[in-house]
């Protein structure tokens, strides 16, 4: 993130004006049903429509690996392993096949129906086939949903946007070198297991360096380090970090390798990682509502559409066509329940990493523009309709009573 020249502040004036404003939007939204996030988002855009000259340059890096990796840990860590391997096959089909099909559907329809070439329209699938683990994890801490659907709905955002992330670089890739589906689906699924494999093996290490001191502020370096650490080491072997940082967050809120952690020892962990958490959402969100700019919205409107559409019947597809219909060969004790499908389905936000895989376009890449301007139409939308009607769509559909 640059000095913004025309708001003269630096770096760090530039972070506590953003935290200062972050905590007056959670206070104006705790007895509100807007979600923080949205509020955030909203935040940010009335800060860049009233005071045009606010708008600052944010890298794709500073989202990417600063934000992110924070993020997903702190989420993960959260996460019971026991009802993540209940909803394992649900979560499986969201995060990788689902993943897939959605790039496909996106990228055809934009093509077909906007002129937009193939290569480039798969690149827009890719960036926006993941859902995203800032907004869904926000969003369902405001909303109450029951334990396994937020498990389910959680870990299908925390290990989507790490496929999503792969399959983006495989889409560049074939702007470039002429990939065959072979060589793509090879690479694909090597990276996701060598990504799990780092994060684990981070895992274990950080597991037990717990276990061997009782002292906090070492308890809380270690955790960062294995958060931010491993993400790094992913991403210099040029595998997903993100995978990494989800597996490693799993190990460290789930290990028992040999013993349960001390209570103590957790207790530390969460309150450092809660309030890192906020800290970071605050930023995304505020981030992302200065960077999309009206003038990126207006020329790629007819994408944003098409590509909304398109993203929206693709996720029916997955969810209703394929998880919801091998529910139903299921024993009835292991069906998925309609009103979790329902909330499944439109808890599908995008975020953070759709922008932050944006501005990582290749400034020479055939309509960079269209696709940028298109992602953060796409992402809008998201936010501003589903993020703000996902707690009516989740008492509607009876699974608070359940």
């Amino acid at each position: 993130m640059h000095e913004s020249d025309a708001a003269g502040l630096l770096p760090v004036e530039l972070f506590v004006v953003l935290v200062a404003v972050a905590t007056v939007v959670a206070f104006l939204t705790r007895r509100t049903p807007l979600p923080y996030s949205v509020a955030l988002v909203l935040a940010g855009l009335g800060i860049a429509f009233l005071v045009p000259d606010s708008r600052i340059d944010v890298s794709p890096e500073l989202i990417l690996a600063v934000l992110l990796p924070g993020l997903v840990f702190e989420a993960a860590y959260k996460i019971d392993i026991d009802e993540l391997r209940r909803t394992f096959p649900v979560v499986a089909v969201l995060a990788a096949p689902g993943v897939l099909v959605t790039a496909g559907i996106v990228a055809v329809a934009v093509h077909l129906a906007t002129g937009l070439d193939l290569p480039s329209a798969f690149v827009l699938g890719a960036i926006v086939s993941a859902t995203d683990p800032v907004a869904v994890v926000a969003l369902f801490k405001r909303v109450g949903a029951p334990k396994p659907l937020a498990t389910a709905v959680e870990s299908e955002s925390l290990l989507n946007d790490g496929t999503g992330v792969v399959l983006f670089a495989i889409a560049v890739r074939v702007l470039s070198e002429p990939v065959t589906l072979v060589d793509g689906a090879v690479s694909f699924v090597l990276t996701v297991v060598l990504s799990a494999v780092i994060g684990l093996v981070a895992g274990v290490i950080a597991y037990r360096l717990l276990r061997a001191t009782e002292d906090h502020l070492l308890e809380i370096a270690i955790s960062v380090v294995a958060a931010y650490g491993t993400y790094l080491l992913a991403d210099r072997l040029h595998q997903s970090g993100i995978i990494a940082a989800v597996v490693v967050g799993l190990v460290l809120g789930n290990g028992r390798l040999p013993t349960p952690l001390s209570e103590r020892a957790r207790e530390t962990l969460d309150v450092v990682w809660e309030f890192v958490a906020f800290l970071l959402t605050a930023l995304t969100f505020l981030l992302m509502g200065l960077i999309i700019g009206p003038e990126n919205l207006a020329a790629a409107l007819p994408v944003v559409v098409v590509g909304y559409v398109s993203m929206t019947l693709a996720r029916a597809i997955v969810v209703y066509g394929v998880i919801g219909g091998v529910g139903r060969l299921l024993p009835a004790g292991r069906k998925v329940p309609g009103g979790y499908l329902h909330v499944m389905f439109w808890s599908g936000l995008r975020g953070a990493i759709a922008v932050a895989l944006a501005l990582a376009l290749p400034a020479d890449m055939p309509g960079r523009d269209t696709v940028a301007g298109a992602v953060y139409g796409i992402v809008l939308i998201t936010l501003l309709v589903q993020g703000t009607t996902v707690g009516w769509v989740v008492r509607r559909s009876g699974v608070l009573e359940a």
